[in-house]
């Protein structure tokens, strides 16, 4: 008679055995795994082909890196978030302008912004802006550009051309920065062909980040000299982190061209607040143009996110701007920089949630709620502006004190940079949503304070 003992034994062998083998292959395999992603962060891209320091088409970076690619070329899109972004319009194709779509048009939703640019190109030509895969043909076919002389320096911040100012400068980059400078736009414009890409981001050897332009190098180095630095270079001292925020500083800046050369300058020698430029453009008496209904001196404010970022508790903090515009993604064993640079309001989950632990909609409303506050603050600081105007207007066709007329423009100039620096700053007032508040009221303030100067000339 059989044991029935030793059979429940031997199947409970059996079944130890079959258990033991499954988990030796689930934990080769989890080894095994482990490995290969090694392997993949020891070699984060395969080598298709060579890129040198004159491999400008990004399409041929993407052959190396192709999700970075895939991104990046998703800069196309276009989408609005409540107070900014972009949507298509269709318009009809002509010689001149080729474009089957542009963006609505900022002068035509807000007429005072005319007034405010009155005699200047921006009176003329003023759209929302697109996604990076634009950047270059919208200022190519801009009224701004094709019914005024702009010089070369306008390419900077639209087009990649690192290679074309080495190539210009036989290797040396300030060199043909500065011929640059001078070219007429039409000209300079042949010499270019992508948008702002790789190349202008990335060393092409160990993919580390750098500054290209030149007028960064020295704006920085002015900026730091300012606080007690000397001689700061910001290539070989800037951290890796802060490298983060210093490619996008390249472009996303206030500036002015300087002298008959037009050299693209960034106006820091006495810091980055807008009191500061105001002052330091006060002392070199620079203006942009003769403002066409008053005759004040004005100064046109470009697009200083950079400035107003490093006002804000975001730059207090060490976060950079490719944390939120920018944000690392996964893709397989990759972990990478997503290149399709857009608002964080497009994409919460990666660019706000990683550090603040709320809901999506919740995130939104926060946000919403700075720029809603801060749109109201800006109506009013234009209407002030667009009353001192009129106000001047009359006071020149009436006569009256010079004296008077002066001081009422040199407050219209103040009150107007200050707010054209929070108009033009592209994040509507959430980069530094004190410091933006701050800045309205005073040109608010610069605009009161100029009608009185006109109203006490009565008495």
């Amino acid at each position: 008679m059989a044991d029935p003992s030793g059979s429940t034994n031997l199947r409970r062998i059996f079944g130890i055995a079959a258990v033991t083998a499954l988990a030796t292959l689930a934990v080769s395999g989890l080894l095994i795994n482990i490995y290969e992603r090694k392997q993949e962060a020891r070699n984060p891209f395969f080598r298709v082909v060579e890129i040198t320091d004159e491999t400008e088409d990004p399409a041929v970076w993407g052959k190396n890196f192709p999700q970075h690619y895939d991104s990046y070329r998703r800069t196309v899109d276009m989408e609005r978030t409540r107070y900014g972004g972009s949507e298509s319009l269709p318009r009809v194709p002509s010689e001149a302008d080729p474009r089957h779509v542009v963006t609505q048009s900022k002068i035509e939703e807000d007429p005072r912004l005319k007034t405010m640019w009155a005699g200047y190109a921006f009176a003329t030509d003023f759209r929302e802006e697109r996604g990076h895969a634009y950047m270059l043909e919208d200022q190519t076919f801009t009224r701004r550009v094709t019914e005024f002389s702009q010089p070369g320096t306008c390419l900077q911040c639209h087009a990649s051309v690192y290679v074309p100012m080495m190539k210009l400068g036989g290797g040396d980059l300030f060199a043909g920065f500065e011929k640059l400078n001078q070219m007429p736009y039409v000209e300079g414009r042949k010499l270019v062909q992508h948008p702002v890409s790789c190349i202008d981001c990335h060393e092409p050897v160990s993919m580390r980040l750098r500054v290209t332009r030149p007028a960064f190098i020295e704006g920085v180095r002015a900026w730091k000299a300012s606080q007690g630095i000397a001689n700061y270079d910001v290539n070989t001292e800037a951290t890796t982190q802060e490298m983060r925020t210093f490619v996008c500083g390249q472009c996303h800046v206030e500036y002015y061209f300087k002298g008959a050369e037009k050299r693209l300058t960034y106006p820091w020698a006495k810091g980055l607040q807008v009191d500061q430029m105001v002052a330091y453009y006060d002392e070199i008496g620079f203006k942009d143009w003769t403002h066409a209904e008053t005759g004040a001196p004005a100064l046109k404010a470009q697009h200083p996110e950079f400035e107003m970022y490093n006002q804000g508790v975001h730059a207090r903090s060490g976060v950079t701007c490719a944390d939120c515009h920018m944000p690392y993604k996964r893709e397989g064993g990759f972990k990478i920089s997503d290149h399709h640079v857009r608002s964080p309001l497009l994409n919460v989950n990666r660019a706000c949630q990683g550090c603040h632990h709320f809901s999506e909609d919740e995130m939104k409303s926060r946000v919403e709620e700075i720029q809603a506050r801060f749109f109201r603050a800006r109506n009013l600081a234009m209407d002030a502006l667009v009353d001192l105007i009129g106000d001047l207007k009359a006071a020149q066709a009436g006569g009256g004190p010079e004296s008077a007329l002066t001081t009422a423009r040199d407050f219209q100039r103040k009150a107007q940079f200050f707010l054209d620096f929070a108009e033009a700053e592209n994040s509507t007032g959430f980069h530094a949503p004190q410091e933006s508040m701050r800045i309205l009221a005073e040109s608010v303030d610069f605009s009161r304070r100029g009608q009185i100067a006109l109203r006490d000339r009565k008495r």
